[in-house]
């Protein structure tokens, strides 16, 4: 890579961060559907093309670390040896990926907003979904499961499952104000998934 690409990507990389700093300080102030991609483009200082050149839609300034996170989690995930069992394997990666990095109470104000906005949620799916693909290869590995057999569903339900108790444990999370652990209600929300039920 030259120098002068360096220094272009250096400046997108800014103007990405300006721009979702901007419109999440707007999200957290005034509300999500409240806020508009006008009023966002004009307190950037940018145009509303340029607005677009960087998101897709406002649902990606929110969610937009989600499809980083997958391909940092399958990463992970093929990091860890393959003689780790298939749920220990991801409890180890969700754990290293570990996405409560701002503040407590503003990440709790932002998790808040995900679950409590339809478009949000959607669009969250939408990325787990995206997750799924990227992590079921490593765990038919795990599984001894041969890659050109699309018969078998263990892989995918083992890591939909596992996806479902992390969206799970971030819902309990917000209902609990942000108290709770975030690593024990998962654990606790896979124990729950894992156990089998006993008929009366």
């Amino acid at each position: 890579m030259s120098n002068q690409e360096r220094l272009w990507t250096r400046s997108r990389q800014a103007v990405y961060a300006e721009i979702t700093s901007v419109a999440m300080g707007l999200f957290l102030e005034q509300g999500f559907e409240q806020t508009t991609i006008d009023q966002i483009a004009a307190t950037a200082a940018i145009s509303r093309r340029s607005f677009f050149r960087y998101f897709g839609t406002k649902e990606d300034i929110v969610l937009g670390d989600l499809a980083s996170q997958g391909l940092l989690l399958r990463d992970t995930l093929e990091a860890i040896p393959l003689a780790v069992a298939p749920w220990e394997a991801l409890r180890e990666a969700f754990r290293k990926v570990d996405g409560l990095t701002r503040q407590r109470d503003v990440m709790l104000k932002i998790a808040k907003m995900m679950y409590e906005t339809p478009s949000l949620r959607a669009r969250s799916i939408e990325k787990h979904l995206q997750w799924q693909e990227l992590l079921v290869p490593n765990i038919r590995l795990r599984l001894g499961i041969d890659g050109d057999d699309p018969s078998d569903p263990a892989a995918d339900a083992i890591v939909s499952s596992a996806i479902a108790c992390l969206d799970v444990a971030g819902q309990l999370w917000v209902r609990t104000g942000g108290t709770a652990d975030l690593a024990d209600l998962y654990d606790r929300a896979v124990l729950a998934v894992r156990t089998p039920i006993e008929k009366t």
